[in-house]
């Protein structure tokens, strides 16, 4: 499923920073835009390969998975 999130960013003197709006948590600092798009997309992988980590644990056996659109 190819989902799609949305990417708040500014310049902050001579960074750039930014947040994914949808995942708490998934915050990014660098000194191009370039970067920090890069980092952002890395850091969003990450967080929601652990999330869903964390939800397989916290589900034990017998358990299935759903897609749910919205």
């Amino acid at each position: 499923m190819n989902q799609a999130y949305t990417a708040v960013v500014k310049q902050d003197g001579p960074w750039w920073i930014g947040w994914i709006e949808e995942i708490p948590g998934v915050n990014c600092q660098e000194p191009t835009r370039a970067e920090l798009l890069d980092s952002l997309r890395v850091t969003l992988v990450e967080a929601l390969e652990m999330n869903r980590e964390d939800a397989r644990h916290a589900a034990g056996n017998d358990y299935e998975e759903l897609s749910i659109a919205v």
